[in-house]
């Protein structure tokens, strides 16, 4: 849901070279993002990263940030740090300075705690019906579980028809697909298609009028900002971001969380004896803390600024490594020490200063359903040895599968 989602996935210029174009001869590079050892084993890699080559540039002249401090630092660094980085529209996280201000009031107001307490049962309903249509015992991959859960939660929550559960997951699976190929002509047919399934519901509301459904997709279409309605590409921006970046959080979320529970049993008898939502939460935060599937977001400099001894040129790309900063040994000691209390403060999970994820209430809540739904319907989580996990490649993190068993 904008800033700590894969939402980048479908912006059209995330998959091509983001940086600007260096001078031939001017850069050495420090790593290659999509390297061999990244694709092998991300976590290790960007440990390595972040312990040799802290402010790292990459192949295509773009630096990465690895540090805690120098990602908090440049999260909260606004004006040294754009997020203006695509040509396309992005509402709010691709905005800067008032006009994110005003933008970012209107789309926080969608997350309000009243208003998720309004859609929680909603969300608990979604997440128990699925979890009854699953084997018990059986085999599951928790990846296609958190798809399908995404799919159903966010259209019950936009009133978006449940027949659009298929279309819907055939463009998740497109869309990971063109991110990984690097076509940029490919992309953006990718994300021009689901720009048409928002057209075509915003669309029907309008016609609609007064008619049109109680819904919030109605009414983002009748709301506004500064004093105007809103266009027609700012409604299909803030939909793109809520919807085709929660889709690819919640998936990746799931996979990791039901991962980590079947690693760790003596976690999931804890839990199946009964916590707190507040207690639950602090538990998800953390294990997503751990194995952070929202590796990046970008930045562009706005000025010279000098990071962890190396100088950055304005105009350079920048990415904010999410998950080797929450790795840091320096913030967290062993980083695979589970200690959700303690490492609270510290955890960057949803993102860090103005652009931190406005979605994060409604993220937490569905994943919070989902956890408490098959914990509840099963008597254990394993892992599957007979099938093998399969790591997320660049540019997201996490498991494209995560095989396990129910019981």
């Amino acid at each position: 849901m904008t800033e700590h989602t894969p939402s980048d996935e479908i912006d059209p210029d995330a998959s091509a070279d983001t940086a600007r174009t260096p001078a031939a001869g001017d850069v050495t590079a420090d790593w290659n993002p999509r390297g061999p050892s990244v694709r092998r084993d991300p976590l290790a890699a960007y440990d390595g990263m972040r312990s040799y080559c802290p402010v790292a540039r990459g192949v295509s002249g773009a630096w990465t940030l690895f540090a805690h401090a120098d990602v908090t630092g440049a999260a909260r660094d606004s004006q040294t740090y754009s997020n203006a980085v695509s040509r396309y529209l992005q509402v709010p996280n691709g905005l800067d300075g008032p006009t994110h201000t005003s933008y970012r009031a209107l789309v926080d107001r969608y997350f309000t705690r009243e208003r998720m307490t309004a859609v929680e049962p909603v969300v608990q309903r979604v997440a128990r019906e699925l979890v009854a249509e699953l084997d018990v015992p059986g085999r599951i991959d928790a990846v296609a579980v958190g798809s399908r859960f995404a799919v159903r939660a966010q259209c019950a929550w936009l009133g978006w028809p449940a027949d659009l559960e298929d279309e819907l997951l055939r463009w998740m699976a497109d869309n990971h697909a063109a991110t990984r190929s690097r076509d940029r002509a490919r992309t953006a047919q990718v994300a021009e298609r689901f720009d048409a399934i928002i057209r075509s519901l915003t669309a029907a509301r309008r016609v609609a009028g007064e008619h049109a459904p109680d819904d919030v997709t109605t009414e983002l279409v009748r709301d506004r900002v500064e004093g105007r309605e809103l266009t027609d590409e700012e409604i299909v921006s803030i939909l793109r971001n809520w919807t085709g970046g929660d889709l690819g959080s919640m998936a990746l979320c799931t996979g990791v969380v039901l991962t980590y529970l079947a690693d760790h049993p003596d976690l999931q008898d804890r839990l199946r004896a009964g916590v707190s939502d507040r207690e639950l939460d602090a538990v998800l935060d953390e294990i997503l803390r751990i194995d952070d599937p929202f590796v990046a977001n970008r930045r562009v400099t706005t000025e010279p600024v000098r990071v962890g001894g190396r100088q950055l040129a304005a105009g350079d790309t920048v990415f904010l490594n999410w998950t080797s900063a929450n790795r840091d040994p320096k913030v967290f000691g062993d980083p695979d020490a589970f200690d959700p209390v303690g490492n609270a403060p510290y955890n960057l999970v949803w993102g860090a200063g103005k652009h931190v994820c406005p979605g994060r209430p409604l993220a937490t809540l569905e994943l919070r359903a989902l956890t408490r739904a098959v914990l509840d319907a099963t008597a254990v989580v394993e892992p599957d040895p007979g099938r093998p996990r399969q790591r997320g490649l660049p540019p997201v993190g996490g498991f494209s599968a995560a095989p396990l068993r129910l019981g």
